[in-house]
């Protein structure tokens, strides 16, 4: 259920705790993903389905917070709030991504040591802003619009459904927004049936192929999730982190469905997993009541920890994934030792980001850009989080 804070408006624990389970979860694919020999035998092998649950969890957790605030907030004090909320971290993954680039030459990207120093600077000036760059701009060699810190695709379609929902698409009523709910699930369903590899993995290049995928994957969850936000009615469920934890990392941990003969059945999964399970975790984990104070520090590190954890690991992971290819044949049972040492270095690099970095900065564009709403003594603990 809603936690309450003095002047704030009423918060869901849970919710924040599962995003901190599912960015976790991201990390551990991300570790697992090296050792593969392709898109069949990841140990973590639908962990790419977290994007998709954080676009859901996104889209109800908007909806809740700035449905019934359009009478006074404009579009671009909206539009404030999310870069207060989202940028600071996009700028230091950037920036970080940057100042280790050339220390993560390998085998695997040869040309590194290549690329000149004004290149990796208009590159990174260039993510600042997520807009996305074009494959002659792609300094590492994954085709990827963020070459500096590869997670940034999912910032900027998070930011394209933001726009949208601001825009305009907010003010659908009910029966239309389900209508487009209900089409954009079959467009989800078509691509991930059809798709070459059965899965909706992709996004990250800029061309029309991961753009169509990008659009796919972020416009059914996050409209979904604002249509749930509107429409759902909460009863108390017992043990919901708990219970809503388990179901995330069984559908992330999931094998293979169908194998290389049958794709079309992992693709059936993953739209089960998008279209209904991931709205019921985020039903039961709003659902949910908060049992103690240990389940409540426990969500609220979860939570905290999140956003900076997704922004900053894959800094470290090139590292990890230049020795691992400078190391051919090498096992789970070899690797496991230092892919637990990147695990507990992208931890200890997400909270020292929260504390010394994203919070300090946060604080301050408050104060700045909304002086009335976040006087000097105000505490900055109910925001709503991506």
């Amino acid at each position: 259920m809603k936690n309450y804070t003095l002047g704030k408006k009423p918060h869901y624990k849970i919710l924040d705790g599962l995003r901190g389970v599912a960015a976790i979860i991201v990390v551990f694919f991300h570790l697992a993903e090296p050792l593969a020999t392709g898109h069949l035998d990841n140990i973590v092998n639908h962990g790419y389905l977290a994007v998709d649950f954080f676009f859901l969890l996104s889209g109800f957790v908007l909806g809740y917070a700035y449905d019934d605030r359009w009478t006074t907030l404009t579009f671009g004090g909206f539009l404030r709030r999310r870069v207060e909320r989202l940028q600071p971290l996009v700028i230091l993954g950037m920036t970080l991504g940057a100042l280790t680039f050339y220390f993560t030459d390998s085998t695997i990207w040869p040309h590194i040591h290549t690329v000149p120093v004004w290149k990796l600077l208009v590159v990174m000036l260039i993510g600042y802003t997520l807009l996305p760059l074009p494959l002659s701009m792609d300094i590492r060699g994954w085709e990827e619009m963020h070459p500096l810190n590869s997670v940034g695709w999912s910032l900027f379609f998070e930011y394209v459904a933001n726009i949208l929902y601001a825009l305009g698409l907010r003010k659908l009523s009910n029966k239309a927004l389900a209508c487009f709910v209900a089409v954009a699930g079959a467009a989800l369903v078509h691509l991930a049936v059809t798709s070459p590899n059965g899965d909706v993995a992709g996004g990250w290049t800029l061309n029309v192929e991961h753009m169509r995928i990008g659009l796919t994957r972020v416009l059914f969850p996050f409209f979904a999730g604002l249509l749930l936000s509107r429409v759902a009615r909460f009863i108390p469920i017992t043990n919901a982190f708990f219970w809503c934890s388990l179901l995330v990392a069984a559908i992330l941990f999931m094998p293979r469905i169908g194998g290389a003969e049958h794709l079309w059945l992992n693709g059936l999964y993953e739209s089960f997993c998008i279209i209904i399970l991931f709205p019921l975790v985020i039903y039961m984990g709003a659902s949910g009541v908060v049992h103690n104070q240990l389940e409540n520090k426990i969500c609220k590190f979860l939570g905290d920890l999140s956003y900076p954890l997704y922004m900053t690991h894959y800094v470290l992971v090139y590292f990890y994934v230049a020795w691992v290819s400078n190391h051919k044949g090498i096992t789970l049972q070899q690797a496991w030792p230092y892919a637990l040492l990147t695990f507990l270095g992208a931890v200890v690099l997400a909270y020292a980001s929260l504390k010394l970095y994203d919070e300090p900065i946060r604080n301050w564009l408050r104060r700045k850009w909304r002086p009335r709403e976040y006087p000097l003594s105000a505490a900055s603990s109910a925001q709503p989080t991506h």
